[in-house]
């Protein structure tokens, strides 16, 4: 039986693009992830994976303090934690998410 530590690890490594998020992108569930969601897929994001952190009580509990960050959404690439909806939607405004983005999905191409 893996811990749940090693579970939310094996989510992040396992995808290039990892949003934690309340809901899904179809049925988002807060407006953070909501816009979280609209500014991956307008920066080209075909490869998102997302967690429901409300169907996922173990995760919800767990990562904030496996990530160090508060609040969700929390959005990974390439295994790393970019933040929350704020950080995403200024990234996306800037080009920059694009760019990783793209990157992301051409690594695991």
């Amino acid at each position: 039986m893996s811990t749940i530590e090693e579970r939310i690890r094996a989510e992040i490594e396992g995808h290039p693009i990892v949003l934690f998020m309340k809901g899904t992108p179809q049925f988002p569930m807060c407006g953070f992830s909501s816009r979280a969601v609209q500014a991956l897929k307008a920066a080209g994001a075909t490869q998102l994976h997302t967690v429901n952190v409300l169907a996922e009580p173990e995760i919800r509990a767990n990562l904030p303090r496996y990530s160090d960050w508060p609040t969700f959404p929390q959005l990974f690439i390439n295994g790393e934690l970019i933040g929350g909806c704020d950080i995403t939607v200024e990234l996306a405004e800037s080009g920059e998410l694009a760019r990783l983005v793209a990157d992301a999905q051409q690594a695991k191409g």
